[in-house]
């Protein structure tokens, strides 16, 4: 599929003779600020999240609710935010343009001081995995970029990501993007009452393999709530570990899928993950809620 680094920066795309670049790290900009009037999360100061829950916990309805609407909100920021990308306009400007749709819901970034972590979305471009951090560097034709919007809102987090071709792209790259929101929403169809966590990832499993794509394995789905990240662990690759999924569980699904090996790395900001051999990937995210029938949607998006 690829011919690997052809010059410095730039790889071939031996199928349509099209070039993507391969992305580092560029300049970011000061974290921005948010309204005095948006409740804050724990972590918005020292960047410390709490300690995780040590159980999958079952939400009430009230809880349901108040993810159901985070959810609704965040989905829907994140499809305005990917209309906004196009050839020319720079990560940093999408992440303005999206902290400044959050809290004009009244919500919290979440990723802002998550960790330390210095923006308000997360922009991965080509070879970027995940956690690429918003900077001065323009989109250019034929890149494919996953965003990343998270937001606090009510007391409880909304999370999801999706992925575009910028411009015309080739072949390859529009179908690693078509395989994984795919993958993604057959992995949503399982997830059932009494059905096994591990479907999830032998779901996706199944479509990437037979799409010539590997999984990143180093990354996974995770249980949302009053908290970011906690159990279950979500599997994206073929396994055979998770509880019997019960109503009333919420998570998150998010695979991403490499055109190349699953190897990476990550780059001096600590936080920017790429693939070891330069070749790019996509991801596709959810939220789900768990019900008496068919799974929930909780974050709908494009």
């Amino acid at each position: 599929m690829l011919s690997g680094i052809s010059r410095r920066g730039v790889v071939l795309c031996k199928s349509c003779c099209r070039q993507y670049s391969v992305v580092g790290l560029d300049p970011v900009s000061e974290m921005r600020s948010v309204p005095a009037s948006i409740v804050l999360p724990s972590y918005h100061r020292n960047g410390i999240p709490p300690p995780r829950l040590p159980t999958v916990d079952i939400k009430s309805k009230d809880e349901i609710s108040r993810l159901r609407e985070a959810g609704h909100i965040t989905g829907g920021i994140l499809d305005k935010v990917m209309d906004m990308v196009q050839v020319g306009i720079t990560t940093d400007e999408l992440d303005r343009y999206a902290h400044d749709q959050i809290v004009a819901q009244s919500a919290y970034p979440a990723p802002l001081n998550y960790r330390g972590y210095p923006k308000s979305i997360c922009t991965s471009v080509n070879n970027v995995l995940c956690h690429g951090i918003p900077n001065s560097r323009q989109l250019q034709d034929g890149d494919i970029i996953s965003i990343d919007v998270s937001i606090f809102y009510k007391g409880v987090f909304g999370d999801c990501c999706s992925t575009k071709v910028v411009g015309q792209g080739d072949s390859t790259v529009h179908e690693l993007t078509k395989v994984t929101k795919d993958s993604t929403l057959a992995a949503i169809e399982t997830c059932k009452p009494g059905v096994r966590l591990c479907a999830v990832g032998n779901t996706i499993s199944d479509y990437a393999e037979r799409a010539g794509f590997s999984i990143c394995k180093e990354f996974i789905g995770h249980g949302i709530g009053s908290y970011f990240h906690g159990l279950p662990e979500v599997y994206h690759y073929s396994n055979s570990h998770g509880p019997s999924l019960r109503p009333g569980m919420v998570f998150t699904i998010e695979p991403i899928l490499m055109e190349g090996r699953d190897r990476m790395s990550i780059l001096a900001d600590g936080w920017t993950a790429v693939s070891a051999d330069s070749k790019r990937a996509a991801q596709f995210e959810h939220t789900i809620l768990i019900t008496d029938n068919e799974p929930e949607i909780l974050s709908p998006h494009r």
